[in-house]
């Protein structure tokens, strides 16, 4: 039994080892952020952003400029040219 106790806590530890919730420091102590976005700590977990002054209905906004460096979830670089809300 004790075996694998030790197992399963070997396991848990190296299971949060790397893991990372933003791309720049001064954003990860906020807690998650959306990976896609730099610039900007845009949570995961709301269902619309738009860029702030805009025309977009929210339920949040974002003040830009913020870069895109995956998918663009959220539809904030209409032109396509990886920054949004410029």
């Amino acid at each position: 039994m004790r075996v694998l106790t030790l197992g399963l806590t070997a396991v848990l530890a190296l299971s949060t080892m790397g893991t990372s919730s933003c791309h720049d420091d001064s954003t990860s102590a906020k807690g998650g952020c959306d990976p896609n976005y730099k610039g900007a700590c845009l949570d995961p977990n709301v269902s619309d952003y738009d860029c702030a002054g805009g025309t977009g209905d929210g339920p949040k906004y974002v003040e830009g400029p913020v870069t895109v460096v995956g998918t663009d979830v959220y539809g904030l670089d209409r032109d396509g040219d990886g920054i949004a809300c410029e």
